[in-house]
């Protein structure tokens, strides 16, 4: 049993199910419990705190049945539950622990410093039912100053933060937290505004000054000092042990020069090295330190360099685009930070080539490589990470234990048998055995391993053998690369046949597998048991989240194996079966309340699904490629990784079901030959293909068309019962109804969706949903309910990592924002969603985040910035085949810029553009835009009159909202026709236009 009190108090079962405890006193009981978290509480106190002094007429036996009841209910959720609720001497207690009880665990996370997972367990504000009781009011104080305490840890925006800063204008770490980010945003005048606005209000409420830390906070913003900490590189969990002189020059090598490569052979510590000197010298990039492991990128891979730049996006947590080159994308986001490229070796071409442009383009970026050789590049400083210095034969335990093999050799050791030191009895042996080993830092962590097992004088033994065996062979390689290969020999001849099998078959995985992913890939039933043993023998290393991975030394020996064994084929054989398997297996998930799960589990997975593809591709199996891309691409889409979708679905050409998805991307792509493969590929389209076309390009012209196939999508899907498709079809639908402004038809789709959608669970579906509902709010006016909706879907979408979607939710509040006449809210809210839908390569999104950032900077009197920023959405609209969507729009709103510019001709020319755009869309709220615009700029006052009679009826007919924000453009229109043409004429004019509809008052003005 779970409890929860970070927002309603709630109780849970270990699967999941929610707990009905029916009862407010029941209830309460349970809160007054948790409060006390696992202490007896008196029943004279929880008499006390249920009632008041409104007591029952027997208090103690009223208390007892509501006990009774409490267990009954956790019993009858539950079986065996009811003893969680105790009694004796001191009172009445529920047992809870870290494990088990919100807030207990919210508090350890905190003090692991594990500070987003602790804010991820709140689901509202502590005690929510119950916060007006007083019982809970120092608990619920507490645990909101904890969970403060933590927001002012965690990287939250800027938008999020203001909001806390306005609830808590005192809290200075809060004001820290605000400055700073604004700070990182490039906003430093509003982050010292922020500083001078807290100073006033201490100096007014309390006559105190700031603190020292945020006077220094402010002094480092003047002088735009400020580190920016955010980074990628793994906590290390042991100690890094006799490299303190290489990390000082390691670091001040990158403090002179912009590419620094650590080389040296396997096992030496060159990763190890890395990460601790990038993790030294963090402070000085304000842009962060970014880790990207590149052993997954094979030379097998189809495209060496699209599989290396797909790594570094995917470090950068960016998504990929079309338009812009991958290279120069890139380099465009580096800004002031350190790349840390490891494991290069196997595709150092690839690497030199990417690092050299990327270095030419970014000036602020320093790269920080590992490979066994160099890169080859102009600048390069190449740092050869030596061996651990190893002690002589004769010194005691005071020399020896100075020398670092030594100490890493005797930490390990010390971890893995307990009770082993270095004394007058071992010193001996372990000088011996680091000098053998060269103070490899890899072999002296796996011959450490064994020490339970063998002793440091059996070790010794061993490798005396072993090293007069291989003292003859191999002798173009390096006499350390000789030492680890017999140390890797060594290790796998100590190994039973089941672990050499597991471990050798291990190897085919890119970057790591699940334990039931080994187990089919090796052939294996069980391999838990064996896995654990690897792991011991540092062979396999464990990741979070159950996942192993082998060392790229001790993989690249294993394929070795395979191949000699004649074993490597049938186990990339069985790897690319089994991940073609689980992806059609992951995607019914992909459509229902396991979403998020799948979701982080092909996240995991991606490099073995590439390698799988690219398995299937080069060995002819055409029917496994089409079956992986068509199982994947509906993770593609919800990931946003249109061009991966598209390279993907490229490898198999003739494929009807991989054609249906390739014109959905093409379009989301923007591409010009999407209506031409959507032709293609119609016809054999089910339901689910016709719906996802029509999704996919509902964002160009052709939406008579895309309805069309909603509609015949929808009677199959309600034929076929599949509720996910039908709710899919409503929230597309909404979207023409929202074009249409079709009011009822936007509310009745969105309303069904939602319903839908929350009952089956389906994120991403309520998501869409929401996001319609939020449009129709806008539409009639109800500007906070918009708001409310826009925010629950950017936090919804967040908490999955849904990243297209929080754009166009951000988006979504910009617009509102507008609406709304507030200009600075609106350009926060388009900037992130700018910088976010740039990442994510969303042309949708960036385009309605500019269109929200051209609209603010017209109606802020920055001209100059939305003739900019509105022409270039036209232009990008023009480039399409189709008429875009938002063209109309942004056509009304330059016409109002050059209007306001004394342009009027050229206003006059955008607002009559617009008309025929919004007409060819069936858009009667475009139209009456464009009329008054029209009206605005015609220099013929009586048709202008005319025009905005024909706007005003209309509008008043299908009940469109006129904001605030669009009445002062109106105004002027009415003003100039009225004074023009005096009161009288000016109504004569206006009551004609009240008897046209739209249409027919745009054809007097072709007419003239």
């Amino acid at each position: 049993m779970r409890f929860g009190v970070l927002g309603p108090v709630t109780a849970w079962t270990d699967a999941g199910t929610p707990v009905v405890i029916q009862g407010l006193k029941v209830r309460a009981l349970l809160a007054d419990l948790l409060v006390h978290e696992g202490r007896p509480v008196p029943a004279d106190r929880l008499i006390d705190d249920l009632w008041g002094s409104e007591l029952p007429g027997n208090p103690s036996g009223t208390l007892s049945a509501k006990v009774s009841q409490l267990r009954r209910a956790f019993e009858d959720a539950e079986p065996g539950s009811r003893s969680l609720v105790q009694s004796g001497p001191a009172g009445y207690s529920l047992v809870v622990s870290a494990g088990t009880y919100d807030a207990l665990q919210f508090g350890e996370l905190l003090a692991a410093g594990s500070v987003d997972e602790a804010l991820a367990l709140w689901r509202g504000p502590a005690y929510a039912d119950f916060a007006d009781d007083a019982f809970v009011e120092t608990a619920v104080a507490r645990l909101t100053d904890l969970r403060l305490t933590a927001l002012e840890q965690a990287d939250l925006p800027v938008v999020d933060l203001a909001a806390l800063v306005k609830e808590h204008p005192l809290r200075e770490g809060l004001r820290a937290a605000h400055m700073k980010a604004l700070y990182r945003s490039g906003r430093q005048s509003e982050a010292l505004e922020s500083f001078d606005e807290l100073r006033q209000l201490l100096l007014e409420d309390l006559g105190l000054d700031p603190s020292p830390e945020l006077v220094a906070l402010q002094q480092s913003i003047l002088a735009q000092e400020l580190p920016h900490a955010r980074n990628n590189l793994p906590a290390q969990l042991t100690e890094l042990i006799g490299r303190t002189d290489a990390l000082a020059d390691v670091g001040a090598c990158l403090g002179t020069s912009r590419l620094v490569t650590l080389t040296g052979p396997g096992g030496v510590g060159k990763t190890r090295l890395a990460l601790a000197a990038a993790a030294g010298v963090a402070d000085r990039f304000a842009d962060g330190v970014v880790l990207v492991e590149l052993a997954a990128v094979t030379p097998d891979a189809l495209s060496v360099t699209n599989s290396l730049t797909d790594a570094v996006q995917a470090a950068l947590d960016l998504r990929d685009t079309e338009g812009t080159p991958v290279v120069d994308r890139l380099a465009s986001v580096m800004g002031s930070r350190l790349l840390v490229l490891d494991n290069c070796e196997q595709i150092v071409e690839e690497v030199a080539a990417l690092t050299d442009r990327l270095l030419a383009a970014a000036p602020g970026l320093r790269v920080l490589a590992t490979s066994r050789e160099p890169l080859g590049l102009a600048g390069e400083v190449v740092w050869s990470v030596p061996p651990l210095s190893v002690p002589p034969l004769s010194g005691g335990v005071e020399v020896v234990g100075e020398c670092s093999a030594a100490q890493l050799f005797v930490t390990r050791a010390a971890a893995a048998s307990r009770g082993f030191a270095l004394t007058d009895e071992t010193v001996a042996d372990v000088a011996v055995l680091c000098r053998r080993l060269d103070g490899i830092p890899l072999a002296l962590e796996l011959a450490a391993t064994r020490v339970r097992a063998l002793g440091v004088r059996g070790l010794v033994a061993r490798l005396d053998d072993r090293f007069r065996l291989l003292a003859t062979g191999h002798r173009g390689a390096a006499p350390r690369q000789q030492t680890l290969r017999a140390m890797i020999d060594w290790s796998w001849e100590l190994l039973a046949l089941d672990e050499q099998s597991v471990l050798q078959r291990l190897a085919v995985h890119a970057d790591g597998c699940t334990a039931d992913a080994a187990a089919a890939v090796c052939g294996e039933d069980d391999v838990l048991d064996v896995l654990a043993r690897l792991v011991d023998r540092s062979l396999v290393v464990p990741v979070d989240g159950g996942r192993f991975r082998l060392l790229e030394s001790v993989a690249a020996y294993c394929v070795e194996k395979l191949r000699a064994a004649g074993e490597l084929e049938s186990s990339r054989a069985r790897h690319l079966s089994y991940y073609v398997s689980l992806a059609e297996a992951a995607r019914p998930g992909l459509f229902g309340d396991e979403q998020s799960r799948w979701l982080l589990l092909l996240d995991e997975d991606s490099a073995n699904f590439r390698t799988a593809l690219d398995r299937a591709v080069t060995t002819g199996q055409s029917d496994l490629a089409e079956r992986l891309v068509d199982a994947l691409s509906w993770y593609w889409f919800l990931r946003g990784r249109y061009v991966e979708a598209m390279r993907s679905l490229d490898t198999v050409p003739g494929s009807a079901r991989a054609g249906v998805w390739r014109a959905g991307f093409m379009y989301l792509l923007g591409h010009p030959d999407a209506p031409a493969e959507r032709d293609r590929w119609l016809d054999s389209a089910d339901a689910m293909g016709q719906w996802w076309i029509a999704h996919a390009a509902s964002d160009v012209g052709d939406l008579s068309g895309c309805l069309s196939l909603l509609n015949q999508a929808l009677k199959s899907f309600e034929a076929d019962g599949n509720q996910w498709g039908v709710a899919a079809v409503l929230a597309a639908r909404a979207k023409h109804a929202h074009v249409r402004a079709d009011l009822p038809a936007l509310y009745d789709d969105a309303s069904q969706s939602i319903g839908t959608f929350r009952a089956l669970g389906d994120r991403w579906g309520v998501l869409q949903a929401t996001g319609w509902f939020g449009a129709h709010a806008e539409l009639v006016g109800d500007f906070d309910e918009a708001e409310r909706l826009h925010l629950e879907g950017a936090e919804a979408a967040e908490e999955i990592g849904l990243w297209p979607e929080v754009a166009n939710a951000l988006g979504m509040l910009g617009w509102t924002a507008i609406r709304r006449g507030h200009y600075d809210s609106a350009r926060t809210y388009g900037e992130r969603a700018l910088r976010l839908a740039t990442e994510q390569g969303q042309r949708a999104s960036q385009a309605l985040a500019e269109l929200v950032l051209g609209f603010a900077a017209r109606r802020s009197g920055a001209l100059d910035e939305a003739s900019e920023r509105l022409q270039a959405l036209i232009d990008a609209a023009r480039l399409q085949t189709e008429s875009v969507l938002y063209l109309s729009i942004v056509l009304e709103e330059l016409g109002h810029v050059r209007e306001l510019q004394g342009r009027s001709d050229d206003a006059l020319e955008l607002h009559m553009e617009a008309f025929r755009v919004s007409e060819e869309f069936d858009s009667l709220r475009g139209m009456c835009w464009a009329l008054e615009g029209i009206a605005g700029s015609h220099p013929d006052k009586t048709l202008a009159a005319t025009l905005l009679g024909s706007s005003s009826a209309t509008r008043a007919t299908e009940n469109y909202l006129m904001a605030s924000t669009e009445e002062e453009d109106l105004a002027r229109a009415v003003a100039a026709a009225s004074s023009a043409l005096g009161p009288a004429a000016y109504q004569v004019a206006f009551t004609r236009g009240e008897g046209l509809s739209p249409a027919d008052a745009f054809g007097l003005l072709v007419r003239q």
